[in-house]
């Protein structure tokens, strides 16, 4: 076994049920789960007990955050189809997506990865939809063990091409027995439903432009089959998706959603965009979560997420940087940020509407505080996944954790509020990342990670698929 001490710390956001944050805090941490969370005196006592210890003076710790709805290969596509609707977005990228290999796969997701850690996430899902030629969902799983990220891999799948009335392109689908074959050889070798597991195995048919109604209901009838399997999915992302299950299916998406067995506590959606009142009191009587990509939404003209309404109804919101080629980034900090200011510009009813109010609609400062966005990126995302041991810092909870060094250009001013400052100000990377106990980065360097040869590896690959 294996102990360390965090000492000294400045600012201590814990998230947990008390919201607790504390001046002079300290952590202690034994091999992968916290064991004492309070002030420097409250711990001092275990000083003698600590194989290490760590003096964090001068930086805000908080819990590692929770991305969940990422595309990791686009980062090989980036900035490209800069101004068009999404069923352009895709039609223009699928012919690129198909050229990927398995190599290209396993380089763009070490590189999401990092990326990923630097700007604080500790967990992440990925949403690998399209599998031409010799790509395995195994390499992206390979990349997580490799970089130390909690990582929840989600065997996408699109079955329904052009010819079937689909939106991609038909080499770029799969049979859909030859999916759920593989689903099931992906739960059997990686999935781990235990508390502070490192690898869980999620099922997610594209979107209902994309996949059979009979995928759908057979991949929820698989994950149901297996211990803490969930299911996610695109829905209610772009009002042609909508027109799309209005011809195709004679049903809104959320109606979609319910034919196929698809609403639950295991399962959450990306970006649910376009749900009336209606939906979203559904959306909360079921469980059914949904991720918020405010980046990808704004980057595509798509609309805004009622995250505000749906929070008010019970409904579990988390984070997703979605993915490179839809936001072009991959920083977790600047997704709470775009969150909390896209909320207070979206038409809200008015919160006071009291004789000589304003009344009607419009936007808010008050729609969203930055206290809100950084909960949906930490216990908001740990909920969507189904965990209970990750997204706020607590005894027995995983041992994920980040520091940000307080002294520094973008954060001078903020001693009053350096929480709130992580988002409102920024965005940042961090300065130290603990991951299950496991050092990731220390003083902004990872520390077994060789990024630029990761780098390397990948400007190799995006030379090769772009001379084809």
């Amino acid at each position: 076994m294996s102990t360390l001490l965090v000492e000294n710390i400045d600012h201590l956001a814990t998230f947990d049920d008390a919201n607790r944050e504390i001046k002079g805090g300290a952590l202690f941490v034994r091999d992968n789960v916290i064991e004492a969370v309070g002030t420097n005196a409250e711990l001092a006592h275990l000083a003698a007990d600590a194989d290490n210890v760590l003096d964090l003076s001068g930086h805000l710790v908080m819990p590692g955050m929770v991305n969940t709805h990422h595309h990791m290969y686009q980062n090989l596509t980036r900035v490209m189809v800069q101004d068009d609707e999404l069923f352009v977005w895709l039609t223009t990228l699928y012919p690129i997506w198909a050229r990927l290999d398995d190599e290209a796969i396993y380089v763009s997701a070490r590189v999401a990865m990092a990326e990923l850690i630097a700007s604080g996430c500790t967990t992440s899902s990925d949403h690998l939809y399209i599998q031409p030629n010799n790509v395995r969902l195994d390499s992206t799983i390979q990349a997580a063990q490799e970089l130390g990220l909690r990582f929840h891999a989600a065997r996408g799948a699109m079955s329904r091409g052009k010819s079937q009335g689909g939106l991609p392109p038909d080499n770029c689908v799969e049979k859909e027995e030859d999916i759920l074959k593989d689903a099931e050889r992906l739960i059997q070798t990686y999935h781990d439903p235990s508390r502070h597991a490192m690898s869980r195995i999620v099922l997610a048919p594209c979107s209902p432009f994309s996949v059979t109604p009979g995928l759908m209901k057979e991949a929820a009838k698989l994950a149901r089959s297996h211990k803490g399997v969930h299911l996610h999915a695109h829905l209610a992302e772009d009002l042609d998706e909508e027109v799309y299950c209005r011809d195709i299916y004679g049903m809104r998406p959320v109606e979609f959603a319910d034919s196929v067995d698809w609403l639950g506590p295991d399962v959450w959606f990306a970006h649910a965009i376009f749900l009336d009142s209606g939906e979203i009191k559904t959306f909360a009587e079921t469980g059914t979560g949904m991720v918020h990509c405010p980046s990808a939404n704004m980057r595509c003209g798509q609309g805004i997420a009622k995250i505000r309404e749906m929070r008010d109804a019970g409904v579990t919101c988390g984070l997703g940087v979605d993915g490179s080629a839809s936001n072009d980034t991959s920083n977790l900090f600047l997704e709470a940020r775009l969150a909390q200011m896209l909320q207070r510009v979206a038409p809200h009813r008015y919160l006071s509407e009291a004789p000589g109010g304003r009344g009607g609609f419009g936007g808010s400062p008050k729609a969203l505080s930055a206290r809100e966005a950084l909960d949906m990126a930490t216990r908001g995302g740990a909920k969507l996944l189904g965990r209970d041991d990750i997204g706020y810092l607590a005894p027995g909870m995983s041992a994920d954790f980040i520091a940000v060094r307080l002294n520094q250009l973008g954060l001078s001013g903020t001693q009053r509020d350096p929480l709130a400052a992580m988002i409102m100000c920024g965005p940042f990377k961090v300065d130290y990342s603990f991951i299950n106990g496991r050092n990731i980065i220390r003083r902004g360097e990872f520390v077994h990670h060789d990024v630029e040869a990761s780098l390397a590896d990948h400007a190799r690959i995006m030379q090769r698929i772009y001379q084809q």
